[in-house]
């Protein structure tokens, strides 16, 4: 009796799983994948574990009858174009996003037909699959930070709380700033794929992307489109990416990833808030702060409607006679506290005011990894 062989893209779809995240079946992953591994690839990954557990090559040995020597070798393009965790002597599978994604498009080592493909494809997907998959899912991986003008410009101090719990140190890009001396840009992969697929981003260029401080910068200076900053270039750039009404968000925790790195998020690419845009939901955790509008010196330019990245801002149009009534009006219901509208006021008319007092935890676990060691 003939038998089929078993659909291997089939089997390591479902092998990549880590924690929350999963992969889900659609032909486009399926098409994804196959840009990824080619059929020998494909067939040797099928014997690994879920993305939360590494094997050894002695252990892939003994599964698929390959030679150590040989399996090293062929895993290895996979390895240097990021499609294949490997910790030492083990090698691990990670989620399509996050995961592969981000060590796939920063490292940029494959093939330019593999990486146009790849960047269609997840354009696509986020567009038509991840949506909903973050829609149905109650995790939320990040935080914003609070503008780089916020301690001395943006903060209304809220008597109800002590003055001196105003402002953690993991909430604000200027402690960042502050406690290091060197910084590294590299190319946001979300507005990446965008450009690669002729979907530039309108708000800003890929080029000012993720914000790295401290020793991990010079790692990641050395990829393609990065570039080191000092202190007074890396202030001038996170400046420019408030005007531009880009979000910085950061992991969700008060430890070592919040305080060394975050995104510059538009909510039209990004995996996070795109989604949440689209579905009237939050894609990030909400700061501990929300804007507050002094109706008095606001001129109604919609500045601030504009550049939100959440529509949680409208202009209420008056029904009285004298137009008392018209007001900009924030939606708490949408509002993620990330302070892009109070950095981009002209008027000084918004204020960043503390509302809750939420700590995120010490370290951010994905599954039974973080975020960093998925895309280093």
């Amino acid at each position: 009796m003939f038998m089929a062989e078993p659909d291997y893209y089939e089997i390591v779809r479902q092998k990549l799983t880590l924690g929350p995240l999963k992969t889900p079946k659609h032909k486009k992953i399926i098409e994804l994948l196959k840009v990824f591994w080619n059929e020998q690839e494909i067939k040797i990954l099928s014997q690994f574990e879920s993305a939360d557990k590494s094997i050894s090559l002695k252990t892939l040995e003994e599964k698929t009858g390959i030679p150590k020597a040989e399996l090293k070798k062929i895993l290895a393009r996979s390895v240097r174009v990021g499609t294949l965790h490997k910790t030492g002597t083990k090698y691990a599978l990670e989620p399509i996003l996050p995961g592969v994604f981000e060590t796939y498009f920063i490292r940029r080592t494959d093939t330019e037909e593999n990486q146009l493909k790849a960047a269609k494809l997840y354009r696509d997907l986020m567009k038509e699959v991840y949506p909903q998959a973050n829609f149905e899912s109650d995790f939320q991986l990040f935080r914003p930070l609070l503008p780089i003008d916020a301690q001395e410009k943006l903060i209304e101090i809220n008597k109800s709380y002590d003055i001196k719990a105003q402002a953690y140190p993991y909430e604000t890009v200027m402690e960042i700033i502050k406690n290091n001396d060197q910084f590294a840009v590299i190319p946001c992969q979300c507005r990446l794929i965008g450009e690669l697929s002729g979907e530039p981003c309108e708000v800003a260029p890929s080029e000012m992307g993720c914000f790295i401080a401290g020793a991990a910068s010079t790692m990641m200076a050395q990829m393609p489109g990065a570039r080191l900053l000092n202190k007074e270039e890396a202030i001038e750039f996170i400046k420019e990416t408030e005007k531009r009404g880009l979000v910085h968000n950061a992991i969700e925790d008060q430890g070592y990833e919040s305080s060394q790195f975050f995104c510059n998020c538009c909510s039209c690419h990004c995996g996070a808030l795109f989604p949440a845009k689209q579905f009237h939901t939050k894609g990030a955790s909400p700061s501990n702060y929300a804007p507050q509008i002094n109706v008095e010196i606001c001129n109604k330019c919609e500045i601030c409607l504009k550049k939100c990245p959440n529509d949680a801002i409208y202009h209420r149009w008056p029904q009285e006679s004298d137009s008392s009534d018209e007001m900009i009006v924030v939606r708490d219901e949408l509002c993620i506290g990330c302070g892009v509208c109070a950095a981009n006021c002209p008027n000084d008319a918004i204020k960043m005011v503390k509302v809750r007092d939420n700590i995120p935890p010490e370290k951010r676990l994905i599954g039974n990894k973080t975020f960093t060691e998925l895309i280093l």
